[in-house]
């Protein structure tokens, strides 16, 4: 069942939309005082981290974590405790996944679109 479920192989390449959108949630609960700044500071730093690591190659994507959500917020765990949870405050995994696709799909389109008029140019 775990391998119908894991979309990691897929999603994976969605991880700067994941951590972008995160950072913008974390902000949001900040300035409506659910989140300390303290707060934002330790999962503001953690996801930096992350996306270093998996720029630089050396995160590990597991299947068992399914998605690119659940594994950026098991390694944030790991890196920062329980405040890690507090990030999920008024949020689903629902919302995740419409803003990292959104993001997405209008970055690649965007990309596209100023490919084509380079292409147009030459």
């Amino acid at each position: 069942m775990r391998r119908i479920n894991a979309s990691i192989d897929f999603d994976k390449r969605l991880y700067a939309e994941d951590i972008a959108g995160s950072k913008a949630h974390c902000a949001m609960l900040v300035a409506q005082k659910i989140l300390s700044p303290e707060d934002h500071a330790a999962i503001s730093a953690g996801l930096d981290q992350i996306r270093s690591e998996i720029e630089g190659g050396i995160f590990d994507f597991s299947a068992e974590h399914e998605d690119i959500h659940m594994n950026i917020e098991a390694r944030l765990a790991e890196l920062i405790g329980p405040v890690a949870g507090r990030l999920h405050t008024a949020r689903s995994r629902n919302d995740q996944v419409a803003t990292d696709y959104g993001c997405g799909c209008a970055a690649r389109s965007i990309a596209s679109t100023l490919q084509c008029a380079i292409c147009r140019r030459r």
